[in-house]
This record gives structure tokens, C-alpha cells and sequence, in this order.
């Protein structure tokens, strides 16, 4: 077995792990700052949401280089390897290429979001992408990635309530947050969404004389392109929202259906047959995303392909996370809950998982101590969610990941107010 040498970014973010999320922007400005503010050098789409907003990431940037464009695309969280998060003309940018961009990043107190947001300024800044498609971490008006001043187009997804200790507990809270992004006559789209957010957004829009285009009002569902090469029923609904962006970029028709005929975002509603057997793997971990995810399952085992998948589902949750909620939803679909850790020191133990299946009103239910062990015990394939963590180390165990250390994830902070 190969043993994974540590990259200088890795060792660089275990030193500013200790700084966990702390919102604000000073830190992020000064160290842009001192690198010449190279996000002001590029022409950026910024995407925020609660859920969808990588997917529709990655359906603009395929669009973008069907159309001839030479982008770059950062988005988060990585499922398996830190690469993940930093694309270059549709792929993974190497090791040795972190490392020479973050070479250009000054000595800071930076935290681990900031560290590799000014490392992906540094990045494409050097590449000189055409364009980046640049995804929010956590909110948007206090997120790391909102330095930049003037994007090319800004997209907001589908709000719903998820981080709420830090975004707030209303859409409407959670909305003002996401609206951060939301630029001076910068054109913004926004994606379906509950009116109580959308009425939101349009005000910040309009305070910021920001041209906003509702996308369910000029993309219809006949607009997708057929050959849409994501799965699940909410994928449509990222693909009007990443067309509605796209036509403010003047892509043009033909650009856009051979992008979103061979995008691909790993992780969410992905299809694996392994071992004779059918797996779905899901990043879902939340109501929104977890509706979701059933509607979309219950429709394909109408359709065909899902009658082959078995109501077994494999859940693992970060103890944060709306777990009830999210159990009762998938309840619909799955009647044997086996409940596992994810690789998070926020993950909630298997076995109060598992209790709260039997509360949820799955009749089956046991708790594993490994992900691995799940899935060898699940003779059906199954249906694995509840993290992105876990959809990441799912997609290992099945054959679709290289291994790759764990880096642990970001302890947050209270946003400060507005």
C-alpha cells in the first residue's frame, strides 16, 4: 500500500485548524491585499445557496469550457481528497500545483477556509482562468470568498434551514446572510426558492440596484437539455438556475448541452453498482436536501433504474444536523436503517443514530461501527446519506476514491450580527 506524503498545504492547514471559522472578512482583506488582490483580476461567477450551489458549480463551469472558456472552479467540502476543491479546465489540479500557489500567500493567522480561499485566489490568478466559478463556504456576506468586488454574475440556490446556529434560525435570517454576495449592479439570479426568501434577496437586490432574474420565471422545465448527465429530479432545478447565469454570460445552446451531457459532481445522487449490487450515494444532510433525495428515488423506482435498489438505507449524521427531521423524510423510501461514525469529530455516534431510526419508524435497525461494515452487510445495495463526509468515504470503500488522509473539518463560530 502507497503511503501518502504530506503536501505543504496539508501541513499548512493543520497549524491554522486551531483558528476554526471565524466570520469576518479583515483577516482574508489584508492577505489579498499583500498578494496585489489577485480575486480582483478575474472574472468571477459567485454561487451561494443552502443547498444545490455545487451542482451548480459544476454544471457552469462544463458549460463554460464546451463554450472554449479556460476556467477554474472552487467549491467545498472535498470528499476524499483536498485536490477536490480546486479545478482547473475540468480536473483536479495537482499537488505540486497547491503548493506553488500557496507559496504566494503571506504568513497570516488565516483559519482553514481562509488559508485555501487565498491559495485558490493565488491559483487562478496565476493560471489566468477566463473565468472561476466560485462557490461560498458558510453564508455569504461574512464568507472568505466575498472579497471579491465586482463578480460577473452572482447565483443564489434553493435557502433553506441548515447552520442555523450560525446563519440563523429563519429563512428570512438565513436569506440576508446568503444576499451578502449580492453586488452593486451586478446582475444576480436566483433560483426557486420559498417566497419568504426570495422576498429577501429581491430587497437586497434592489437596495444594490443589482438586476435580479427569478430563473423558474425565464427557464422552464422543457429548457434543460435532455441529455443532462446529473440524476435526480433537484438536479433540474440546479440546471435552470445554472442556465439562467449562463444566458447573463451569453453562452450560447449548443455550449450548454455539451456541458451538461458530461458534467460531473461526484457524491450527490450517484449511481454505483458494485459487487453486484446497486448502491445510491448522497451527500443529503438536511430536510431540504433529504426531501430531495426521496422524491427523486421515489420517481426512478417508478421509472425503472431504482427498482433494483433496496429499501435499506446506510445514515451517517453530524451531531448538529437535524437528524429527526431528516430520518422521518427518508423513512419513505427505506424500511432497514443501519446506522455508522462518519469520519468527523462532530459525527454522532452510530448507536444514538440508530435509536433515532427506531423513533423515526424504521422497522429494522442496527448500529455498525465502520461504514464498511455496512455496506457489506447491506446484500441489496442501499441507499448511504446524511453527510458529505460519508458519501465521500463511501465512494472509497466502493472503488471510486483514492485514499487519502482525513483532514478534520472546521469548529464554527457565531456570525456576528449585521
Amino acid at each position: 500500500m502507497s503511503v501518502h506524503v504530506q503536501t505543504g498545504l496539508e501541513k499548512a492547514l493543520e497549524s491554522c485548524a486551531r483558528f476554526g471559522v471565524k466570520p469576518g472578512l479583515d483577516a482574508i482583506r489584508a492577505v489579498c491585499a499583500a498578494m496585489g488582490d489577485p480575486q480582483n483580476s478575474l472574472r468571477v461567477v459567485h454561487v451561494a445557496g443552502t443547498n444545490g450551489k455545487g451542482a451548480v458549480c459544476a454544471l457552469i463551469d462544463s458549460a463554460l469550457r464546451a463554450a472554449g472558456f479556460r476556467t477554474g472552479r472552487y467549491t467545498s467540502p472535498h470528499l476524499v481528497a483536498l485536490n477536490e476543491r480546486f479545478f482547473l479546465d475540468g480536473a483536479p489540479v495537482s499537488d505540486a500545483t497547491l503548493d506553488s500557489a500557496l507559496r504566494q500567500v503571506p504568513p497570516a493567522s488565516l483559519t482553514y477556509f481562509e488559508l485555501l480561499t487565498a491559495t485558490a485566489f493565488s491559483l487562478y490568478a496565476h493560471e489566468s482562468v477566463d473565468y472561476l466559478v466560485l462557490e461560498t463556504g458558510l453564508g455569504g456576506r461574512l464568507d472568505a470568498t466575498n472579497v471579491v468586488k465586482h463578480p460577473a454574475v452572482c447565483a443564489i440556490t434553493r435557502i433553506g434551514l441548515d447552520h442555523c446556529d450560525w446563519l440563523g434560525h429563519s429563512l428570512e435570517a438565513i436569506a440576508a446572510e446568503k444576499g451578502g454576495i449580492i453586488k452593486p449592479d451586478v446582475p444576480v439570479v436566483l433560483g426557486e426558492m420559498p417566497p419568504e426568501a426570495r422576498c429577501v434577496l429581491e430587497r437586497i437586490a434592489a437596495e444594490r440596484n443589482a438586476p435580479c432574474i427569478y430563473a423558474p420565471n425565464v427557464v422552464g422545465d422543457a429548457d434543460v437539455p435532455s441529455g443532462l448527465a446529473l440524476g435526480g429530479k433537484f438536479n433540474r432545478e440546479n440546471a435552470r438556475t445554472a442556465l439562467a447565469a449562463l444566458s447573463v454570460l451569453d453562452v450560447g445552446r449548443a455550449a450548454v448541452e455539451r456541458g451538461f451531457s458530461s458534467v460531473v459532481w461526484p457524491g450527490r445522487y450517484q449511481k454505483v453498482e458494485h459487487c453486484g449490487r446497486c448502491f445510491l450515494v448522497d451527500g443529503a444532510h438536511n430536510p431540504p436536501a433529504m426531501r430531495a433525495l426521496v422524491d427523486s428515488v421515489k420517481v426512478d423506482r417508478t421509472d425503472g433504474w431504482a427498482a433494483f435498489l433496496g429499501r435499506t438505507a446506510i445514515c451517517g449524521f453530524c451531531g448538529d444536523k437535524d437528524v429527526a427531521a431528516n430520518l422521518r423524510i427518508l423513512r419513505e423510501v427505506a424500511d432497514c436503517g443501519i446506522a455508522v461514525p462518519i469520519r468527523n469529530p462532530r459525527s454522532l455516534p452510530p448507536e444514538r443514530t440508530a435509536a433515532m431510526m427506531r423513533d423515526a419508524g424504521f422497522a429494522d435497525v442496527r448500529a455498525c461501527p465502520s461504514l464498511q461494515q455496512a455496506l457489506e452487510n447491506a446484500p441489496d445495495g442501499a441507499v448511504v446519506c446524511g453527510s458529505l463526509f460519508l458519501a465521500g468515504e463511501a465512494l472509497e470503500h466502493l472503488g471510486l476514491g483514492a485514499s487519502a488522509p482525513f483532514i478534520p473539518n472546521e469548529t464554527f463560530l457565531p456570525l456576528p450580527s449585521a
